[in-house]
């Protein structure tokens, strides 16, 4: 399926959202508030992209079923406006093959494979298990390089050895070296993406296409004018947007887990995506008191109460 918002430069769009999973009070995936929530980033939050069980989406724990379930809706939802892009990596090379090619039978526009975790695996073992997983589908690759979860980085060798696979077209980068994805972009056709908040900015300046954004869940709509902007030529402007923004990324991406303050920054907007699952724990009344002053600080005004 051709990604509706791809191009040879951006082949997942620039604006893309690192979705939360919403659930019930009671603890159950909430299909139809995905659908809700969908639609609202990609009409509102002006998000060319989602991405569905990733991390944010607190894939650690919601079973197979209920990703497939979860990737459907979405794709129903949205999915001939933006990019939908599924979440299918894990620890076990056979585990991410079955997902990805249900991922594709489950009409996503790409594949989201994070580093293999927990068993560190080196670095042949790194590029068998990515290029095993492209080769399972037509879809096309955003690898996601994040050792700080991962406990390994993939290195900018296997990253330009990875990029010759037909498939493998992008790296969401979160190991915050701007010098080595400069020299991965400069020896390789593999497009980046900013996976940190803090960065999207000084990723933009070294070349990379867009981000895969947390704080996009409130504030989609200013990113994509910055991104709009600093392509535009218009340097200052997208700095005054960074800057701008600064008080919302340290509100929800420095007291506690992505997933975690996200939820909350959705419920302070009046959009709800209900309670995180263990091992998770919801932010606490002091933890949101903060993400409240950083939203307002930020420009981002909090519900009168009414949650939809």
């Amino acid at each position: 399926m051709a990604v509706p918002t791809g191009t040879f430069d951006a082949p997942f769009g620039r604006m893309l959202t690192a979705m939360v999973t919403p659930f019930t009070d009671g603890g159950a995936v909430d299909y139809e508030g995905a659908q809700r929530l969908a639609a609202y980033l990609v009409d509102e939050q002006r998000n060319d992209g989602l991405v569905v069980s990733g991390t944010t989406g607190e894939s650690p724990t919601t079973s197979d079923d209920e990703k497939d379930r979860l990737l459907r809706a979405v794709v129903e939802a949205v999915g001939d406006r933006a990019a939908v892009v599924a979440g299918a990596g894990s620890n076990d090379t056979r585990h991410s093959v079955e997902l990805a090619r249900g991922a594709e039978r489950a009409g996503a526009h790409g594949l989201l494979l994070v580093t293999p975790y927990y068993s560190k695996p080196p670095q042949e073992g790194i590029y068998r298990h990515f290029t095993a997983i492209a080769d399972a589908t037509a879809l096309p690759v955003m690898l996601y390089d994040i050792p700080g979860r991962s406990g390994v980085p993939i290195q900018s060798d296997t990253l330009v050895r990875l990029a010759r696979h037909e498939r493998i077209v992008a790296v969401k980068d979160a190991k915050a070296d701007l010098f080595a994805g400069s020299q991965v972009m400069a020896a390789a056709d593999l497009v980046f993406y900013s996976g940190d908040d803090t960065l999207n900015l000084p990723w933009l300046s070294v070349g990379a296409a867009g981000c895969v954004s947390v704080v996009g869940h409130v504030v989609g709509a200013e990113i994509a004018a910055m991104i709009e902007l600093y392509r535009s030529g218009d340097v200052s402007g997208a700095l005054a947007v960074h800057r701008r923004l600064l008080p919302v990324i340290s509100g929800i991406m420095t007291q506690a887990g992505g997933a975690i303050m996200a939820k909350a920054a959705l419920t302070l907007v009046g959009r709800s995506a209900g309670p995180v699952r263990p091992p998770l724990a919801e932010a606490t009344e002091e933890q949101v008191a903060q993400l409240r002053e950083d939203l307002i600080a930020g420009g981002v005004k909090p519900s009168d109460g009414v949650v939809s």
